[in-house]
């Protein structure tokens, strides 16, 4: 079969690579994760020879994922990675039926968090004459990016892209867009963006498959007077805050103004879901506003609210451990620290998300088994959320197969009291935990998501499928700093 796209077959379906999504500078690859990047494309070669078929096309199926993550499990055993492995069988890099069976699925899946790029937004007037945003992107490899011009390459950012990546690449059934940290006039997507494209999704099929998200820095100037607009004009299903952003590079609290009146003016405009970003800290300045200090809090003052933090309060820089009651204030311990201290309950109103966590610990097994046991223990099993920060990793699938198959090991549950993660816990974190607060009948979106034109669009394409492999955010220290000051 001739392909269009990585004709050799030499990207790998599970992407393990230092792309980032723009909010923290790249990380480079342990030996660890090398060694089974190395190790996948090897057995790639071999089980594709085996099957009678080239590279990519064994890369392209449930055999290709099946395989790569299983080559990620010897290279964690052989570090001595004991917390954690993908759950599957040997057979299923060889076995298309029985691979189908481990990395696929028919879940409900609710992405609270995706991005894209408006390629031709206002945005670019700020942007010097030749300069190039996002300059990682002229690597990427999309049918847009052929397109005439000297930033084509901002086409795979795009809102087309966005749909094939999030909607027909992957299982995704729904997403909610979000924003970005930035000034007004520096928006790669505005609201106005943003609803045109959940205009178009919904002209595709019919139903509402992408919801919006209204973004406020109380601590900008019209932020706040701004949120009435976006309540009652915009049909928003949350307001996006950033804690750590603001004029001059410094943030603010929650407990405290201009927070306080975030919260309340939400509250009276009847927007009961507040989502906020902690941990992934843009840098040292106004560090402690990327702390989960003050979502106890609030969350206690306004039991009526829901609290979304967004990244979990997971910081990059710290390896995550079992928690220990007044031992620190740092990644997911803070988060948790918060409730605990201000006696919020678990699966009540402070709810953990993933978006980009989740791509982080796919690296380690041990730091996934701390992270998720820890938030399953503590925020609790109905108030763990599905996000993947996708389109900067590209399609999101590769993240949703391999939480599909990741378990924490017997050891970790036995020391550290975690829970196995059971279909019916994979099946809440996917879906069925957002449907809460954002009031969706998981039931009645199974329906549609079922039998719309979307799905028989997505159908008609699984016929000869050609999932790019790509990921669009920066990868090196140069592209992370060009995307600071000219995309970020």
């Amino acid at each position: 079969m001739k392909h269009a796209i990585d004709r050799d077959g030499t990207r790998l379906p599970i992407k393990v690579d230092t792309t980032s999504n723009g909010e923290y500078a790249p990380m480079p690859l342990s030996r660890t994760n090398c060694l089974g990047n190395e190790l996948a494309l090897s057995q790639a070669t071999s089980h594709a020879k085996r099957q009678g078929v080239d590279r990519r096309s064994f890369l392209i199926s449930g055999c290709g994922a099946a395989s790569t993550l299983l080559a990620f499990n010897v290279a964690n055993a052989a570090a001595g990675k004991t917390g954690g492995f993908y759950q599957i069988s040997d057979d299923a890099a060889v076995d298309l039926q029985l691979a189908q069976a481990e990395v696929g699925g028919n879940e409900f899946i609710f992405d609270v968090q995706g991005h894209y790029v408006n390629p031709k937004g206002a945005w670019l007037q700020f942007v010097p004459e030749g300069a190039r945003p996002y300059s990682g992107m002229e690597k990427a490899s999309c049918e847009l990016s052929e397109q005439p011009g000297d930033r084509s390459y901002l086409n795979c950012l795009s809102s087309d892209e966005f749909i094939k990546d999030v909607f027909l690449d992957s299982d995704t059934s729904i997403m909610v867009l979000s924003f970005v940290p930035s000034t007004h006039e520096t928006e790669p997507v505005t609201i106005e963006d943003a609803h045109e494209t959940r205009n178009i999704v919904d002209q595709l099929d019919g139903s509402k498959r992408l919801m919006i998200h209204g973004r406020v820095n109380p601590n900008q100037d019209g932020d706040l007077e701004a949120m009435d607009e976006l309540a009652e004009r915009w049909d928003i299903c949350a307001f996006k805050t950033y804690t750590q952003f603001g004029p001059d590079g410094i943030g603010f609290f929650l407990n405290e103004d201009p927070g306080l009146a975030m919260i309340e003016r939400a509250r009276a405009l009847g927007v009961r879901n507040i989502c906020i970003h902690k941990g992934l800290p843009f840098g040292p300045r106004s560090i402690e506003h990327s702390r989960c200090d003050d979502v106890g809090i609030v969350a206690k003052m306004y039991p009526d609210m829901n609290f979304l933090i967004y990244h979990s309060g997971y910081d990059n820089s710290v390896t995550e451990q079992a928690f220990a009651d007044g031992a620190g204030r740092m990644g997911i311990d803070s988060l948790i620290q918060s409730v605990l201290d201000n006696e919020v309950a678990p699966n009540s109103n402070v709810y953990a998300e993933l978006g980009s966590t989740w791509r982080l610990l796919m690296r380690d097994p041990d730091n996934a088994a701390h992270s998720l046991g820890k938030l399953f223990r503590y925020i609790g099993e109905d108030n763990v959320l599905w996000g993947t920060d996708s389109i900067w990793y590209g399609s999101p699938q590769d993240q949703i197969q391999a939480f599909r198959t990741f378990q924490i090991s017997e050891e970790f549950q036995e020391r550290f009291g975690y829970p196995a993660i059971t279909p019916e816990l994979r099946r809440k974190v996917f879906g069925l935990n957002a449907a809460r607060p954002y009031q969706i009948s998981a039931e009645e979106i199974s329906r549609f998501v079922a039998g719309d034109s979307l799905s028989q669009r997505k159908l008609a394409y699984q016929e000869n499928p050609e999932p790019h492999f790509r990921t669009y955010g920066p990868r090196t220290r140069r592209e992370f700093m060009n995307f600071l000051r000219l995309g970020g």
